[in-house]
This record gives C-alpha cells, sequence and structure tokens, in this order.
C-alpha cells in the first residue's frame, strides 16, 4: 500500500501536491475540482493591499461622478466607503465551509500595520494556515539588502505573535544569501518556506511603444532553482519545504522529494492541463513509488539532497564545471 502522505506547516496533507495561489482558487467550483482531482490543500488567491487600495480608489472616484450630476442628493445618505478586504474574507471563509482538505490562505501588504490587520482578520475565517506572500520590489537605491531583511524578520515576529495558526513564508530567489536568511527566518519559528515566489516582469509592446502585462505561465523545467535549494536546506532548517514553479508531471514531484522538499505548489500545470491532471501526477507517483519498492515518502525525501551525498559536489559547481568540459563535444 503507497501512502503518500507529508507535512506542511505542521498540517497533515494525504499527499504533496497543494494547489497555489492563482486566479482559479478564489473560484468555489473549482475549487471543488481541484480537491475532486486530489489536491492535498489549496492555497486561496492572495490578498493584496495594492488591490484593495486601488478598488478603494475607484469607488470614491465613481461616488465624486455621481455627487457632480446629483449634487442636491448627496448630502441625504450617509458617506459610502469601500468594503476594504471584506469581499476577499467572505469568499476566503466560504471556501474554507465547502472543502474537507486545508485552505490556506495568502497575503501580501505594503505596511507593517496592514499585514497584521489583514493577517488577524484572515485567522477569523477559520482557515487552516498563512502564506505571507513577500512580493517585494525594490524600488529605493538608499535601502541595503540587510535593512530589507531585518525588516522582513521584524514583520513575520510580530505577525506570529498575533496568530495562533500556522505561518509560512513564500519568498523571492533575490536575496543575497537565500540560505542565510530562510535560517533566519527558521529562527521565529515559521511552519515553513515556499521556494520560489515567480515574479511577473515587465514587458515591452514595441509596435505600440507602452508597456503590457502579460499573461504568461511557467514552463516545464523552471522547477531547478528550487530543486537546488531544496537540496541545500533539507536537513539543515527545522520549516517544511515547499517546491515552487515549473512543476508539471509527477516525475517532477518526485524530483523535488528527493531533493528534500516536503511538498510542491503548483498552478500552471493546472491552466494547461486542467485540475484532473492532479489525478495522473499522483498516479505517476504511485507508480514509480512501487517500481522502486518505496512505502512511503519517508522512504526516499531527501535521498539526493545535499546532506545525503556522500560527495555533495553536484551542489557546488560540478554541473558547471562539467558543461565548460563538455562544450566542445556538445558544437560537435
Amino acid at each position: 500500500m503507497i501512502n503518500l502522505t507529508t507535512n506542511y506547516m505542521g498540517i497533515e496533507l494525504k499527499n504533496p501536491i497543494i494547489a497555489g495561489a492563482c486566479g482559479m482558487s478564489s473560484d468555489i467550483n473549482m475549487l471543488k475540482k481541484l480537491e475532486n482531482a486530489g489536491a492535498a490543500a489549496v492555497v486561496f488567491k492572495t490578498l493584496f493591499e495594492e488591490q484593495i487600495d486601488l478598488e478603494s480608489a475607484h469607488f470614491d472616484d465613481q461616488l465624486e461622478v455621481m455627487g457632480g450630476l446629483h449634487a442636491e442628493m448627496t448630502s441625504l445618505y450617509p458617506k459610502l466607503q469601500h468594503a476594504g478586504p471584506e469581499e476577499h474574507l467572505v469568499n476566503l471563509r466560504k471556501a474554507k465551509e465547502s472543502l474537507t482538505i486545508p485552505v490556506i490562505a495568502s497575503l501580501n501588504c505594503l505596511y507593517d500595520n496592514t499585514w497584521l490587520e489583514y493577517a488577524r482578520l484572515i485567522e477569523k475565517t477559520g482557515v487552516d494556515g498563512i502564506e505571507l506572500n513577500f512580493y517585494f520590489v525594490p524600488g529605493d537605491f538608499e535601502a541595503d539588502g540587510r535593512s530589507i531583511e531585518e525588516s522582513h524578520l521584524d514583520l513575520v515576529k510580530a505577525i506570529k505573535s498575533k496568530l495562533t495558526i500556522p505561518v509560512s513564508v513564500k519568498l523571492s530567489s533575490f536575496y543575497s544569501n537565500p540560505l542565510n536568511f530562510i535560517s533566519r527566518l527558521d529562527k521565529t519559528g515559521i511552519g515553513a518556506v515556499v521556494v520560489f515566489n515567480r515574479m511577473f516582469e515587465p514587458e515591452i509592446n514595441v509596435q505600440d511603444t507602452k508597456h503590457v502585462a502579460p499573461f504568461y505561465l511557467s514552463h516545464e523545467g523552471d522547477y531547478r532553482l528550487a530543486l537546488r535549494y531544496a537540496g541545500l536546506l533539507f536537513g539543515n532548517i527545522n520549516a517544511q519545504v515547499c517546491a515552487n514553479t515549473g512543476i508539471y508531471q509527477g516525475s517532477d514531484v518526485i524530483k523535488m522529494l528527493l531533493a528534500g522538499s516536503d511538498c510542491v505548489q503548483v498552478v500552471s500545470t493546472l491552466y494547461k492541463n486542467k485540475p484532473e491532471h492532479i489525478a495522473t501526477m499522483l498516479a505517476d507517483m504511485e507508480m514509480w513509488m512501487e517500481s522502486k519498492k518505496y512505502s512511503s515518502i519517508a522512504d526516499f525525501k531527501g535521498k539526493l539532497s545535499k546532506k545525503s551525498l556522500k560527495d555533495p559536489f553536484v551542489y557546488k559547481r560540478g554541473q558547471y564545471i562539467d558543461l565548460l568540459l563538455g562544450s566542445d563535444q556538445l558544437l560537435k
């Protein structure tokens, strides 16, 4: 009997495949499809403070326009205000009530007080955990890396002190030394770390000479950076490791587990192959485990991590040197 159970943020999962935060994870019907397909947990669409601020500003603009058209009527009613994150919180609560698998919230804010306020409101919805989405884009030439890291660490500590649900942190790879920062995050007592956040970058349309924001998905094989860090982190931190980006097939999940991940988050493969693809991924994993005589994930997790290898040269410069030595052969 194959046992696919694993652990994430201290939460036991029936298998290592989590549906990551995205547009489809805010739709109840889609969430049920993901659950039926075998997803072990879902991360609900991220609550962005910037989105709430933008909607609020647009709401005020619309009221101002109507007030100009019917100025004599505006004083008859109390001032209307945007509901803030309430709609998101209502939908998050509905998701938790509708699913039997764990529901994890995702949050990204601009200001510390909003991080704390929204995190507390999210906990009240009954979700199983919260993912702090550190989608940070530097815009200040004077801010040094150390100060940015310190502010993030202080924020994590403050949020954890206010919550009772598990907390994970989803990171970009653009820290001066991600291993050092993750180690320091681990000391705050977080439940898990997600490597790595996939940053959406600006694009330029040369015909119209303007910036555009295309919707683009990750490609198969984009998981290699996450694989490297999973292999480096295994056995060196207490927090669980969740790999993210470019994970399309059951074999990709196996690779991440061999490197040392506890689980994975998938998004792009769900858009390309539909939610039902999760069942295929799980079946492929079970088939592989049976062929290797593994009965549980614990039998092989971290087997190819740096800590488990007698000669961990592969996690240093080995592949780079091999490529240089074999570059002439590639040209023949």
